[in-house]
């Protein structure tokens, strides 16, 4: 069987164009003329264009500003009933007076004149909606109670600001009708925003470590701490970097978003530190017994504490020596760390050198190829008798025994405290994190 064949598409009718008439009616031109003359004659900007109509055939001439405007009176000329087809032969005005459009000029300046009430209006109400966001901004004393610090207060004020001043240009702009010029300008700073972000991000990175450091409240002021390797005391938290004194009386700022991310090692914290030391004895001497002589002598001395224990562990054995750790603690309100170390060394070494144990020295051989006349090699010249060492008067004695906390660094952070009046985030109400 042969196959079916294919069912006849469908004709699609051509859209034809409007026939034109053959015969037109008396006077039909004069009539199209006169029409398509009175509308431009009522748009200012086709005021100076004629047009002339034979048989439908519609031909524009004259002038125009621009060519908008040569176009819509095309346009408008190929809209009248009884246009078969429009010759367009407006040229602009090249002229200074309609080349450059000055009475269009002349125009918007009326009108800008005209809207001058409004646009005083628009400005009074924008200048009233930010005059009421400052006074709010200004219940300093509300913001602080309803925040935990007064950096959060500050910066819930300049929000406030922020948004009553936008809101109010908002509004002011709606007023006038300038919306098109609003969503332009929100656009505009958004991506400055964005470009400010990427130039400025260690400044607002710091910035909000700054917040992050003031809610959280990681120290005190005249704490003793170490951040990031940097060694001091707290003189203050500022929106910008955390300012310590170290030990020998310098300022050191520190930048928050560095704070906010360093490990912070805080002495203060704990009242009780514990010091520690090494000394080596002899590999011949017990260790056992070198460890519970220095805890005995520990445990006299009048800084130490009795609980946690002293300890003494051996922690190395050399090719001469046995090295042993003694540890022992301390309250740092009544002792100084530094003072009470330098004065438990002495002890424990004088008393391991009174019971016979040998603290050994490093020993070295020196071989001499050409030994100098009078010098005998193999035994050596006798080393000379050391004269006897004179024991301290008692006053540097006494000096020497004190052991009491070091206090003139906090001094000096106290009275710095004192005389600046920059604003401190460190809250002492607030319990440390």
């Amino acid at each position: 069987m042969l196959p079916a064949a294919p069912a006849p598409e469908p004709a699609v009718e051509a859209t034809a164009a409007p026939a034109i008439e053959a015969d037109l009616a008396d006077g039909q031109d004069d009539r199209i003329r006169e029409r398509i003359n009175g509308i431009f004659t009522e748009v200012p900007s086709l005021a100076h264009v004629t047009a002339s109509v034979q048989q439908g055939v519609v031909t524009l001439g004259g002038t125009v500003a621009d060519s908008q405007a040569r176009q819509r009176a095309e346009a408008i000329a190929s809209r009248v009933q009884g246009v078969v087809t429009v010759e367009n032969g407006i040229e602009r005005d090249v002229s200074v007076d309609g080349g450059l459009g000055l009475q269009a000029v002349a125009a918007k300046f009326q009108g800008f004149l005209k809207l001058l009430p409004l646009l005083g209006a628009a400005v009074a109400v924008a200048l009233l909606i930010a005059a009421i966001g400052y006074v709010l901004a200004g219940l300093g004393a509300l913001w602080r109670r309803a925040t935990p610090n007064a950096f959060l207060a500050e910066l819930i004020a300049s929000a406030i600001r922020f948004v009553f001043v936008v809101g109010g240009v908002v509004i002011a702009l709606d007023m006038i009708g300038a919306s098109a010029l609003l969503g332009a300008v929100l656009g505009g700073a958004g991506v400055v925003g964005i470009a400010l972000g990427f130039a400025m991000r260690d400044t607002i990175e710091n910035y909000v470590a700054s917040l992050m450091l003031s809610l959280r409240q990681p120290f005190r002021p005249n704490d003793h701490v170490v951040i990031d390797g940097q060694e001091g005391r707290v003189i203050r938290l500022t929106s910008r970097a955390t300012i310590l004194m170290t030990l020998d009386g310098n300022h050191l700022r520190v930048p928050n978003s560095q704070v906010f991310k360093a490990v912070i090692l805080n002495y203060t914290r704990n009242p009780q530190r514990r010091f520690d030391f090494e000394l080596g004895i002899d590999a011949d001497d017990d260790p056992t017994a070198a460890r519970h002589l220095g805890i005995e002598v520990l445990k006299g001395l009048d800084f130490v504490l009795a609980q946690p224990d002293p300890q003494a562990l051996v922690v190395d054995v050399g090719d001469s020596n046995i090295v042993i750790s003694f540890l022992a603690w301390i309250d740092q309100r009544e002792t100084d760390w530094a003072k009470a170390r330098s004065r438990a060394i002495p002890a424990v070494k004088q008393a391991l050198e009174q019971a016979g144990f040998a603290l050994p020295e490093p020993i070295y051989r020196l071989r001499f190829d050409n030994p100098p006349a009078g010098l005998n090699p193999a035994g050596g010249s006798p080393a000379p008798a050391q004269p006897a060492r004179e024991r301290p008067p008692a006053a540097v004695r006494e000096t020497l025994a004190d052991t009491s906390p070091e206090s003139e660094i906090a001094r000096m952070v106290e009275e710095e405290r004192a005389t600046t009046g920059e604003k401190d985030l460190l809250d002492p109400t607030r319990p440390v994190e």
